[in-house]
């Protein structure tokens, strides 16, 4: 066998020959529901104990019937023992694995089994984003009704039906205005049971015959706003005349966008008066549009406008009044880890930037409550940020993610905030993040693949584990005992792994590498009358050590996609191999101190030993690789094996910046000793996949999150 000296990293390769058709969980079409699939390891949750009954009471205030009321004196939502004060909820997305958020996926068997999982979590509120189907509010309805003394309070979202404002730079524009201001009407009837909307490409339909809201606890309208729309539309509508609504208006000092959004929130507010209803009314805002001055902020656009809750009020002919919604994370922008007064402030006994800024945002609104409306870490083996105190973007175990979240929520409701909506309830597939979306093509394919390097993809409490083809068992690929390294190799895959199983020969060796042939053009075509592949990528391990290492041959390395990254930032090749590593920080300078802040790189490839089962005591949901005695169990997130696109075998091929990708039609898989012991497995092939196969588990230590959810609940009153 030629090795070239792809070896040298380390040692070996490995795989087989094996056909598989991969077909994932997709909806059905509506006339053949889907059966619920149940959520595992909530039933080893012990039950919750009784506590003071959660029951609505909505109050009548100037005609207008509201559950709950938000002003000067706090959040108050009402209910049959009193008040509560804070809100301890969470965020609910609008689709499953295999499906783009407009397609609305979700059926009436996911939101009864997930509404019935909530409860036993703790949850008290559930916040979406926009208009759900109908059976979303017909199962919360049932759900509420079977549990009068714990229900489900609904956080009603309306997004933006055109997002062209960030394009077009201005929100005044008559599409924008025009769409959004119909959303908001058919968010009302929706909540009202009173809506019918033909289908519409993006956009829920059907018929809306249940009435929620009596367990209305608020609407959250708008999006992330961008910053330079919003400061393009600030400066090309100053002219614009303040609304004079009758139950929101800008203050004086409310800038156009500001004024914008009071307009809108009286549309809201006018529209649910007619059906005789009142709830407090917020607007979406973040820590990139915060109103709040970040000196020390590096990045122009994450302080370059703000938007102000305290410049949009709700008159006294609106009893639900309003608050300041805000999504607050621990690890961005930057400023968190730059601006003194945030490095000074001190929570549970030690410094802590974060709970520094929740604290600033209570003290900005003083007389309106603060809830933050998105918070958490993800479980995902690849990062994208640091943050302060290791609550990075990524590279957390899944105990040690809700371990954080746990944390966050006591944080919120310790420094008075009025509620904390953990982000998110179930992991996403189709969600993208800036250092991995330029490697991602097809990117209208991306639902059809669960990415461990996408972080965005990793915040559920509970994971959507790949399942693959249930047809597609594993396959014997080498079974002889005279073989070495290996005498036996099994195959399979599925949507975030390729998976191999190797029996090794003894004695063991130290070192083996695995390496995959994804693209023989690039490597080499075999040589007549035998299968001689080159690897592309490789994946070396140290077995006595428990360490490994991914590599990927050069002109494969994603990492020019991103960002001209000095060589000397980077570990020196090694013969055409690179190590495997993400981005997370450009060079910058940080504005007034002037202290310059390195390129920040972080090493993705590394291989964690361990167990992945989330049934171990000592898990860790990040390892990729286990010897047990001679059995050698690895899996291969796809990214790290060159794959764009597993569902249609593209491989990823960056032309300078520009990302282009090749069919592969097979990926060989060799192992190496290093020790001149080299051995070709075969060829792992599949065919594309148009549908995906989950399964629903509460990740491990979710049980932290629930005592916190069920602790502040109970300090609510």
């Amino acid at each position: 066998m030629r090795r070239g000296r792809w070896w040298v990293l380390v040692v070996g390769a490995v795989t087989a020959a094996v056909v598989l058709i991969i077909v994932t969980r997709q909806s059905p079409p509506p006339e053949q529901p889907e059966p619920a699939a149940g959520i595992a390891g909530l039933a080893a949750l012990p039950p919750l104990a009784a506590g003071p009954s959660w029951a609505s009471q909505p109050v009548l205030v100037g005609g207008l019937r509201t559950v709950a009321t938000a002003g000067p004196a706090g959040f108050a939502l009402h209910t049959v023992t009193g008040d509560k004060r804070f809100l301890p909820g969470v965020n609910l997305g609008s689709t499953t694995p295999g499906h783009q958020p407009g397609e609305l996926a979700i059926t009436e068997a996911d939101y009864r089994a997930w509404f019935a999982a909530m409860d036993r979590l703790g949850v008290r509120v559930v916040r979406n984003y926009t208009i759900h189907p109908p059976t979303f509010y017909t199962e919360l309805a049932a759900h509420n009704r079977a549990l009068p003394d714990r229900p489900l309070y609904l956080m009603q979202g309306v997004y933006l039906p055109d997002e062209s404002y960030v394009t077009k730079g201005d929100l005044y524009h008559p599409n924008v205005t025009t769409t959004f201001t119909a959303e908001l009407r058919d968010a009302s009837a929706a909540v009202g049971g009173k809506l019918t909307r033909a289908p519409t490409p993006g956009h829920a339909s059907g018929t809306w015959t249940t009435d929620v809201s009596d367990w209305l606890a608020g609407w959250i309208i708008g999006l992330e706003w961008d910053p330079p729309a919003t400061a393009a539309t600030d400066r090309a509508n100053a002219a614009a005349a303040a609304p004079a609504g009758r139950y929101f208006r800008g203050t004086e000092a409310a800038s156009p966008t500001e004024r914008w959004l009071a307009a809108r929130m009286d549309e809201l507010a006018t529209a649910e008066a007619g059906a005789g209803r009142s709830a407090p009314i917020a607007f979406v805002n973040w820590a990139s549009t915060d109103p709040l001055t970040h000196s020390h902020e590096p990045l122009e656009n994450e302080d370059m406008v703000g938007v102000d809750a305290e410049h949009v009020r709700a008159t006294e002919a609106w009893p639900g009044g309003t608050f300041a919604s805000y999504h607050a994370y621990p690890y961005y922008p930057d400023f968190q880890r730059h601006q003194p007064e945030l490095q000074k402030f001190r929570y549970a006994g030690r410094a802590d930037p974060y709970a520094g800024y929740l604290n600033q945002l209570r003290e900005h609104h003083r007389d309106m409550p603060v809830v933050i409306s998105e918070f958490g870490v993800p479980s995902s083996l690849g990062n994208a940020h640091h943050g302060p105190l290791g609550r990075d973007q990524g590279d957390h175990d899944e105990a040690e993610a809700m371990r954080i979240d746990a944390e966050l929520l006591r944080m919120i409701k310790d420094l008075g905030l009025a509620g904390g909506f953990v982000f998110a309830w179930h992991d996403e597939w189709f969600k993208l993040t800036w250092n991995t979306v330029t490697h991602q093509v097809p990117a209208d394919r991306r639902q059809l693949w669960h990415d461990p390097l996408t972080n965005e993809q990793y915040f559920g409490l509970i994971a959507a584990d790949p399942a693959g083809n249930p047809d597609a068992v594993a396959r014997l690929l080498v079974d002889d005992p005279a073989a070495r390294p290996a005498n036996r190799v099994q195959a399979t895959l599925d949507e975030s792994y390729l998976h191999l199983t190797v029996s090794l020969a003894q004695p063991l060796p130290a070192r083996l590498t695995i390496g995959l042939d994804v693209l023989p053009r690039l490597s080499g075509a075999p040589p007549p009358g035998g299968a001689d592949p080159r690897p592309d990528t490789a994946f070396a391990l140290d077995l006595a050590g428990r360490t490994g290492q991914a590599w990927i041959r050069v002109p494969l390395d994603p990492m020019p996609l991103d960002y001209p990254v000095p060589p000397s930032a980077r570990p020196a090749p090694v013969d055409g191999w690179q190590q495997f590593q993400q981005l997370l920080n450009r060079e910058m300078i940080v504005p007034v101190s002037g202290r310059h802040m390195s390129l920040e790189l972080f090493d993705v490839g590394r291989l964690r030993h361990g167990s992945w089962n989330p049934e171990d005591a000592h898990a860790d949901s990040r390892a990729l690789w286990r010897l047990d005695g001679t059995e050698l169990t690895l899996r291969i997130p796809w990214a790290p094996a060159g794959f764009a696109d597993p569902s249609s075998r593209q491989v990823l091929v960056p032309r300078g910046t520009r990302a282009t990708t090749e069919t592969s039609p097979e990926v060989g898989v060799l192992l190496s000793t290093g020790a001149g012991t080299d051995q070709f497995a075969g060829s792992v092939q599949w065919n594309d996949w148009q549908r995906t196969y989950h399964t629903e588990r509460l990740k491990r230590g979710a049980s932290a999150v629930r005592d916190a959810l069920v602790a502040t609940a109970a300090e609510s009153g």
